[in-house]
């Protein structure tokens, strides 16, 4: 999430992340999208209506995938379960669209967005009051693209290219009336530059061709890897926060392998195989008996990886950053997505850790925010939080083991009402979330 340092930018809980403390401390798709989003908009509508209906009282086991339509070759709903994955017994689409139709009614906007469209955050912690950040952009293209929404993303991908610094990556802080950067908001967000990427990827898989864009989804996909590549890979290995920092600030929560591996066909010029290696290294460096969490899977929000073994926690000044806190919630999210998609074992391993312990626990007693060794710090206390639920359910999703768990954080993230953390943030998980655990959230390039 997006976090704020003092004279610079972080990530967290509280902002999103960029530039350093001021000290200086697959193929193509086949089709055609149609020559106006708007002119297929309703009989998609219409399609997904029909499908969500059929769905609500058919278990996951007896769904299939919605065939191609409208020039959407993978039209919302999905339903394309991965054979390494439970999934919660029940799901309903409706679910999804709904927990969609409010994240696009609190958060998207054309208000202060240069013509085009943005995600404000309308009462989110620790930046103005209904700015965005990189990080919402790149959500907002995720959701999109799997939601068959071609005029918003374009849209929110025009925002985007508006604010480029001079590396290619959107700067990270926006304020909300669209005149400029908020303070210290330059430069890019790694996180934010690689859900970008990735859906502008999907978006070339989903809609094929340009859309309402200069340029083919596909090219725009592989200036950005390369750019991330430049200006965010560390050593050839390392994913920084930003165009800042290194092996000395690390946040795992960032890290996306599932992501590297789509990378590496589009950009097979650059070592992305080695990104992939060098990110489950440091998650074992840093979920060991030092930290306190070999059992638990617990990763700091920010650590120290310059020495290897184990990766030490360390304070940007944001609360609780040395633990389990609005960063490091995604983790098991994006590690999990690995083994649901790629069978990676030690994104199995990792996640093993997370779900039995988080279903332990049980839905309704998981805290926002814990220390490392697993006692709970909750930044609101009494209140729910879909960014640390919704993740932890995703990460269940690896073994039959946790069901119960997967079963009671599908339900509880489908309530909507996890907003602990705030509107923009937990609705976004919401929805990313639900796609997951309803097998629409996928690696189209794979089909």
């Amino acid at each position: 999430m997006a976090a704020l340092l003092p004279a610079a930018n972080g990530c967290s809980h509280l902002g999103d992340s960029a530039a350093p403390p001021a000290d200086g401390g697959g193929p193509d798709s086949a089709f055609v999208p149609p020559s106006s989003s708007a002119d297929a908009a309703p009989d998609a509508a219409a399609l997904d209506g029909a499908i969500d209906a059929a769905d609500s009282s058919a278990g996951p086991s007896m769904r299939g995938p919605t065939p191609p339509s409208n020039g959407a070759s993978f039209p919302f709903p999905q339903n394309r379960q991965s054979v390494h994955c439970t999934y919660p017994s029940g799901y309903d689409n409706a679910d999804v669209r709904a927990a969609y139709d409010q994240w696009k009614k609190d958060t998207v906007t054309p208000s202060g967005a240069n013509g085009f469209m943005r995600v404000q955050r309308p009462n989110d912690q620790g930046l103005a009051a209904l700015s965005t950040v990189s990080e919402g952009i790149g959500y907002g293209m995720l959701i999109a693209a799997y939601m068959n929404d071609q005029a918003l993303f374009d849209n929110l991908w025009k925002y985007e290219r508006h604010w480029v610094d001079g590396a290619g990556l959107m700067n990270w802080y926006i304020l909300a009336d669209g005149s400029g950067l908020g303070p210290n908001g330059s430069g890019g967000a790694t996180d934010a530059d690689e859900d970008m990427a990735f859906a502008l990827v999907m978006a070339d898989r989903q809609w094929g061709g340009q859309g309402s864009l200069d340029k083919p989804y596909r090219q725009y996909a592989v200036d950005q890897i390369r750019s991330i590549w430049r200006g965010e890979i560390q050593d050839s290995k390392l994913p920084k926060p930003g165009e800042w920092g290194g092996w000395n600030t690390v946040n795992i929560s960032y890290f996306a392998p599932a992501y590297y591996r789509v990378f590496a066909t589009l950009d097979p010029s650059d070592a992305w195989k080695d990104v992939v290696t060098t990110v489950y290294d440091t998650i074992d460096f840093a979920v060991n008996t030092a930290n306190g969490n070999q059992n638990n899977g617990l990763v700091p929000a920010w650590c120290d990886d310059s020495h290897g073994s184990p990766c030490k926690p360390i304070s940007i000044n944001i609360p609780n950053d040395t633990g389990y806190q609005y960063d490091s919630c995604r983790t098991p999210f994006r590690i999990g997505i690995d083994w649901c998609w790629n069978a990676e074992p030690r994104a199995q391993k990792y996640v093993a850790l997370t779900s039995a312990f988080f279903s332990a626990a049980g839905v309704q007693n998981i805290a926002d925010t814990y220390s490392l060794d697993g006692a709970p710090r909750p930044q609101h206390p009494g209140g729910h939080s879909a960014a640390f639920i919704g993740p932890a359910g995703v990460g269940a999703m690896s073994s039959p083991t946790y069901s119960q768990f997967l079963n009671d954080a599908y339900a509880g993230v489908a309530t909507r009402t996890y907003l602990a953390g705030g509107t923009y943030y937990e609705e976004s998980w919401t929805v990313m979330s639900l796609l997951m655990m309803t097998a629409s959230f996928l690696d189209y390039t794979q089909y």
